[in-house]
This record gives structure tokens, sequence and C-alpha cells, in this order.
């Protein structure tokens, strides 16, 4: 099991907190995150159609802007400029091309303002390539008896048909024999739910990576794996990938989305029987992102929506940063109201603000990390945010203040069991659950709040550090970052 020794928080506050003290030794690195693998600026593409507000459903319009814009050679395509005021979408608007950009001009009530109606849930705005990829032949074996998370380097055989800056999946496996040891072929049964709790069987993480380098029959990749390869629970391969159905660099940016929804539709909340707004035959995201890498959402403000404002899917190195959902209409209940729902790999939300969500900043089942939630806040909220369930791994929550929990989840939903393992809470606010897995690890560091226990099995905690007092640097992300691009800039 891969396991570091350090100091705890009670032994940290008597040695006292120091600049010799390093909070990062042992984490894994998060800094390839976000558009073009981090550190990054986000382009700004030029306008090439405009599109003013009229009278009546502007979904054809907008929609013939983008295909129109979509449609020019790569090199040549850019933004369509929605002009500020209000649009009716009746439908949803479809980015299915590279390098297109949906542009208003402000997220304001005086701004761009796209307003979903009509009963349909859908999404109002779609990134949408044409596959999320396919493995190719290639195929070799990890040999190694252990690759320990945040590994970057591993040997294969065979190791000839791969190539320095070849995209390949990183397939971790996993046995029966570990599902067992993480308990996740027992979890138990709450009454009633006898058929729906559904224990675990054997199941891959593919980490989408990058080959930077070749020696021999050992592979070094872009990013690290995020879960532990172990010969013993099932080992692990590398395969070529081909993800060319994917767009690249396209956006949506500085815009306002309302769902229109029917006021009369009503439901109670809690003891005091809080009355809501419950109506569900309307929009259920502002932007959904799928199939699709180094492409982003910034600005955007979403109200009313069902499920979230950014629902981000299949995709790879995706930022969302600067957004707000806010006013959530649905009922308060499962699989709706995550404010920004997570996929996908190497993803960067930054600096959004949730409100009357759920799971305002979470990570879906058997994502293949790292992602990171970076400086966000969550008003009020009727859930954690946190890896959802069925063992996610490698996410990053920096400065984040919310509620948030990395635990067992056991007969919750379906049996979502152990929601995240590998997972850090680096100086964030509010009340925190973190649980160590058998086999992994979660981080608590430097947290101000209240430390709670699970709330579905008690299990041993994870590493805390520094409870009840921030520590440095200030952003892990940031800091690994800065490391990163100074190595590159020294290396040449």
């Amino acid at each position: 099991m891969w396991r570091r020794t350090f100091v705890g928080a009670g032994a940290a506050a008597v040695c006292g907190l120091g600049a010799a003290t390093d909070f990062t030794e042992g984490l894994p690195d998060f800094s390839q995150c976000g558009y073009a693998g981090g550190g990054v600026p986000i382009p700004v593409a030029p306008v090439r159609v405009e599109v003013k507000p009229a009278a009546g459903d502007a979904t054809a319009r907008i929609q013939a802007a983008i295909d129109q814009v979509s449609a020019l050679p790569l090199d040549r395509r850019g933004a369509v400029l929605l002009k500020k005021g209000p649009y009716s979408v009746g439908g949803t608007l479809r980015i299915g091309a590279s390098g297109v950009v949906l542009r208003g001009e402000g997220r304001g009530e005086d701004g761009t303002v796209l307003t979903a109606a009509g009963t349909e849930p859908r999404a109002l705005i779609e990134f949408l390539g044409a596959g999320p990829g396919t493995l190719a032949r290639e195929s070799a074996a990890i040999v190694d008896e252990v690759v320990p998370v945040g590994a970057r380097r591993f040997q294969v055989r065979p190791a000839g048909g791969f190539r320095v800056g070849q995209l390949v999946v990183v397939r971790r496996k996993s046995n029966a024999e570990w599902i067992h040891e993480i308990g996740m072929d027992r979890i138990q049964v709450r009454a009633g739910d006898e058929s729906t709790t559904r224990q675990w069987t054997p199941f891959d993480l593919d980490f989408e990576r990058v080959i930077t380098a070749m020696d021999g029959d050992r592979i070094t990749v872009d990013a690290p794996v995020m879960c532990a390869i172990e010969r013993r629970w099932g080992g692990g391969q590398v395969m070529g990938f081909d993800d060319r159905g994917r767009i690249r660099g396209s956006g949506v940016e500085h815009l306002r989305g309302v769902s229109a929804f029917d006021r009369g539709v009503e439901a109670e909340y809690g003891r005091v029987k809080e009355r809501y707004f419950s109506d569900e035959a309307h929009a259920s995201d502002l932007v959904s992102v799928d199939n699709a890498n180094d492409c982003w959402v910034r600005d955007v403000a979403a109200l009313h929506f069902t499920f979230s404002c950014v629902n981000v899917k299949r995709t790879r190195q995706v930022t969302v940063e600067n957004c707000e959902c806010r006013e959530m209409v649905s009922q308060i209940t499962g699989s709706r109201r995550y404010c920004y729902s997570v996929s996908g790999q190497l993803t960067l939300v930054r600096q959004c603000a949730g409100d009357t969500g759920r799971h305002d900043f979470a990570v879906g089942a058997r994502v293949a990390g790292p992602n990171v939630f970076l400086e966000c806040a969550a008003g009020r909220s009727f859930a954690t945010s946190e890896p959802h369930h069925r063992w996610s791994v490698g996410g990053l929550y920096d400065n984040v203040k919310a509620d948030i929990a990395f635990q067992d989840r056991q007969y919750y939903g379906t049996g979502h069991g152990w929601s995240g393992a590998n997972y850090v809470a680096w100086n964030c606010e509010g009340t925190l659950v973190c649980q160590q897995p058998p086999t992994a690890q979660n981080w608590a560091i430097g947290h101000v709040g209240k430390k709670v226990p699970g709330a579905f099995a008690p299990r041993p905690d994870g590493d805390w550090r520094s409870m009840g007092r921030h520590v440095a640097p200030r952003s892990l992300y940031l800091a690994q970052m800065a490391a990163r691009l100074k190595r590159t800039a020294a290396a040449g």
C-alpha cells in the first residue's frame, strides 16, 4: 500500500509551523490541470460574426452564425459575438468544431442574456465533438511491481510500438481481490434498498497522457497517474489513443443564461417545510462540455437551471473560471443541483461560485484525475462538495469555501461506496470529512473549520495536518505550477 508518514497536526503545533515545514511533500502534482496543460493564458479570439437581439426564437440565427464560423478554415475561425440584450433560445446551441467561441458582452442583467425557453430538459449551450476517442492497436503491459500515486515513469513490455509525443491511455486495472480489500464487495444494504444497491465488480481507470520521454522500455508521461498501479491488484497497461474526434480551442464567455420555469410548481423542504420552486420541465445545464480538449468556459452566470452551470464530461485540459451558478430550480434530491460537475481529466475550475446547489463542486464516478477546484465558494448548499461516488481519483480542493467530504458513502445512491481516493483539501474552509480509503490516502492540510465524521460509516482518518491554521504556500496548485514552469524554463 502506498503510504507515507507525516507529522500530524498536533505534533506540528508543538514543533511550530516554521518555513522549514514542507506541507507539499509527498503530494501528487496537479499543475497540469486547465487549458493547454496549465499556466497558459486563454486566448482572445477575433470576432468573425455578430448577432443582435431580435424578437422571437433566436436559436436558428445564433446556430447559423456558429455554423458559419465553423465552416471557415481552422486558422480563420474565431468568435460569434452576441451583442448585449435578450435572446430567447428554444433549443440547444451546439459548438461542434475547433476554434469557435461563443461570446457575449457581459454576464450581468444588462449584458448578453440567453433565456432557455420551453419545457425540454437540455443544455442551453453544448460543446460536442465527433467522439470521445478510440484505442489504437499499440499495447504494452506495465511490468513494475508498483507504480505509486504521482508517478510519471514506468516500465513497459514491449515498448517498440510507442514514440515520444504520442497520446496514450495508461490503464490501471483492478481485480476481485482488490475490490474485496477495499470492502466494496460487501457494501451494507439499507432496508428497502435490497434491489438497488450494487456491490462493486472490477473496473479500469484510464489516464489519458502524452509520452514525453522514452529510455529503452521506460516511458515518461506528461502528467502523473492518480491511483497506484499494483501487479497484485490487477496491474496495468499502456495503449495508443486517438482523440482526433474531439474539438479543441473552443469556448463560451461573457454571457448570462436563464432557464425559464413554471413558478406555479413548488415543493417543501426540511422540517420547517420551506417552500421552494421545484419545476423540472426546463433546461438542465447552461453549458455542457463533451468530447473536447483545451476548451474553456469563463465569466458566465447561470440562473434557475436544474443541474449545472457547467457540466464537464469526456474531456481533457478544460478550464472553467469566474462563473456563478445561482437560484437553482428543481427538486432538492439526488441527481440534481451539481453547480460544477466534473467527469473529465485535467480540469481546472477556478474562482467560481455556487448557491442553492446540492453538490456545488462535484466529481463523478471513476474519474481518472487529476482535477482541481481553486478559489471557489459555495453559498447556501443542501449537501457537500465532493468526489461523489465509486472511486474517483486525484482531486484537489484548493482554497475552497464549502462543506467538503472525502468518504465511504456505502449504500447511498445505488452503492456509491468509497467516493474518492488520493484527494487533497488544501487551505479550505467549512466542514470537512476526510477518511482514508484502503490502499490509498486522502489529505486535509491547513483546514479551517469543523472536522466531522463520515455520514455513513466510521473509517480511519485521512492525513490531517495543521488543522485550524492555514499553511504556506497559500495555493498548492499555483505553487506546483510555478515550480513546474521554472523547471521547464531552466531546461531550455
